[in-house]
C-alpha cells in the first residue's frame, strides 16, 4: 500500500516526535469515548425496551431500528467522509450521535418517552455511528505514518482501543443501571461523544486530510481513477472494488453471516439471559464487559507477536473460539461464575480478528477509496444484523432463550470454519504482509 501524499504533511512533518505521535493517540482517545458510549447504549437500550413492554420480540424490534441505520450510514457515510474529509466527518458525527443519545433520557424525565419516539431516536443515531468511526478508521494509516508507526501495530492498537472501549463502556453500563437505572447511563454515553468530539478538534491537524474526496486532492483522484476506470466515486466506487477482490468478498460475506448471530445475541438473547436465566439485568454489563476485556488482551497479544501467524488457520481459530463457545455455553444454561470466564476466554480470540481484517484491507485498497471500501464493508457487515436481531426476538418467543442460544452456536461452528476450506482466505497472509511492506 503506497504511503500518504507527502504534501499533506509538511505542516507537520517537521514536528518534535511526541507532536508527531500526538494526533494518532488522540484519535485512538477519540474512538475510546465514542465507541465507550455505544456500549453503554448497546447495553442500556435494549434493558429499556425490555423494561417498557416486556416483550422479546419488542427488544428484537429495538434491535432492528439499531442496526438498519448501520447499513444505510456504512452505505452512504464513507462517501460523505470522503467529501467532506475525515476530521471534520468525525467531529460532525459524534456531536449529533451525543444530541441524539442526550435525548432519551431528557424526553423520559419530562414529557416521557414513547416507544416509537425511542425507536426513532435509536434509528437516528445509528445513523450517525458509522460515519464517525469510518473517519477514523480512515485516518489511521497517515496518523501512523506521521508517528513513525507500522501500520500492522496501529491497527492492533486500534483494535484494542475497540476492545478498551466496549470493556468499559459495558461495565460502566453495568454498574450504572444496577445503582441508578439505564437512563442515568445514556448521560455518560452522550458526555463520551463530546469528548471525542472536542480530542479529534483540537489534536488532528486541519491539514492532513489524506482521502478527503471533496479536496480534489491529485493523490484521490489518481487512485480512484485506477481502481474504478471511469474516475466515479461515491459507493458504487467502493462497492466495485470489494466485488473484484476474492479475499474481500469472503471477509465480508464471512462478518455479515456471524453479525446476524450476534445482532440476536446483544439485542435480544443475552439481555434476556441476564434477565430470565441469571436473575439480574445489571449482570449484561459485565457479560459484554468480560468479553471485551478478554478481546483487549487478545488485541495487545496480536499487536505484539500475533501478526506473524495471521493466516487462514489462526483466522478461523478464532472465530470459532470467540463464537461457537459463548453461545454453547449459553445453551447448556452455564451459571455467571462460569459463563463470565468463558465469555473473557472467547474475547481473547475475537480481540485478534479485527487487526487481522483491518491489516489486510490496508494491504488491499489504495489511500483514495479508504473511506468508501470501508464505507461498503460496513454496510455489508451490518446487512443481516436487522434481521438477525427481529428473528433472534422471534425465536425467542417461540423456542425459549436456551434453544436459541443451541441453533446460535451450530449456526457458528459452520460458518467460522469456512476459512479452513474457501480458498479467497489463502489471500489473508498475503494481504498482510502487502500492508506491512507498504510500511517501509
Amino acid at each position: 500500500m503506497s504511503g500518504p501524499d507527502p504534501a499533506a504533511l509538511d505542516a507537520v512533518v517537521d514536528a518534535p516526535s511526541r507532536r508527531r505521535r500526538a494526533p494518532l493517540f488522540a484519535t485512538f482517545a477519540a474512538a475510546l469515548f465514542s465507541l465507550g458510549g455505544n456500549a453503554i447504549a448497546l447495553v442500556a437500550i435494549p434493558i429499556i425496551a425490555l423494561q417498557q413492554t416486556g416483550s422479546p420480540l419488542a427488544a428484537g424490534v429495538v434491535g432492528v431500528f439499531a442496526t438498519v441505520p448501520l447499513v444505510i450510514g456504512g452505505a452512504f457515510g464513507g462517501v460523505l467522509v470522503d467529501r467532506f474529509g475525515y476530521r471534520a466527518s468525525s467531529i460532525v458525527a459524534d456531536l449529533a450521535s451525543a444530541v441524539t443519545v442526550l435525548a432519551l433520557p431528557i424526553l423520559h424525565a419530562t414529557v416521557g418517552l414513547e416507544f416509537g419516539v425511542m425507536l426513532a431516536l435509536v434509528f437516528l443515531g445509528g445513523l450517525l455511528d458509522p460515519p464517525g468511526d469510518t473517519a477514523k478508521t480512515a485516518l489511521t494509516p497517515d496518523l501512523a505514518a506521521l508517528a513513525g508507526m507500522p501500520i500492522a501495530r496501529a491497527a492492533g492498537i486500534q483494535s484494542a482501543v475497540q476492545r478498551t472501549a466496549t470493556m468499559l463502556g459495558a461495565a460502566t453500563a453495568g454498574a450504572l443501571i444496577a445503582f441508578l437505572g439505564p437512563m442515568p447511563a445514556l448521560l455518560v454515553d452522550a458526555a463520551g461523544f463530546v469528548i471525542s468530539a472536542a480530542l479529534v478538534l483540537l489534536f488532528v491537524p486541519r491539514r492532513l486530510r489524506a482521502g478527503a474526496g471533496a479536496a480534489g486532492e491529485s493523490g484521490e483522484a489518481s487512485s480512484a481513477t485506477e481502481e474504478d476506470g471511469t474516475g466515479s466515486r461515491g459507493f458504487v466506487a467502493g462497492l466495485r472494488f470489494v466485488v473484484r477482490s476474492p479475499l474481500l468478498r469472503a471477509i465480508v460475506l464471512l462478518v455479515t453471516l456471524t453479525n446476524a448471530i450476534d445482532a440476536a445475541g446483544m439485542m435480544v438473547l443475552k439481555p434476556l439471559y441476564a434477565t430470565e436465566v441469571l436473575g439480574d439485568p445489571a449482570l449484561l454489563g459485565f457479560m459484554v464487559g468480560c468479553f471485551a476485556g478478554g478481546a483487549l488482551l487478545g488485541s495487545t497479544v496480536f499487536a505484539a507477536v500475533g501478526h506473524r501467524w495471521s493466516g487462514r488457520a489462526l483466522f478461523a481459530a478464532c472465530f470459532m473460539l470467540a463464537g461457537t463457545v459463548p453461545y454453547a455455553a449459553m445453551a447448556l444454561g452455564a451459571p455467571a461464575p462460569v459463563l463470565l470466564p468463558v465469555l473473557a476466554v472467547s474475547g481473547f480470540a475475537a480481540g485478534a480478528i479485527n487487526p487481522m481484517i483491518a491489516t489486510a484491507m490496508y494491504g488491499l485498497i489504495p489511500d483514495g477509496m479508504r473511506a468508501r471500501v470501508f464505507g461498503v464493508t460496513t454496510a455489508g457487515v451490518t446487512a443481516t444484523m436487522p434481521l438477525g436481531a427481529f428473528l433472534g426476538g422471534l425465536a425467542a418467543e417461540q423456542l425459549g432463550v436456551v434453544g436459541t442460544m443451541a441453533g446460535c452456536a451450530a449456526l457458528y461452528l459452520v460458518l467460522a470454519s469456512s476459512p479452513l476450506y474457501l480458498r479467497a482466505f489463502g489471500g489473508l497472509r498475503a494481504a498482510n504482509a502487502r500492508a506491512a511492506a507498504g510500511d517501509a
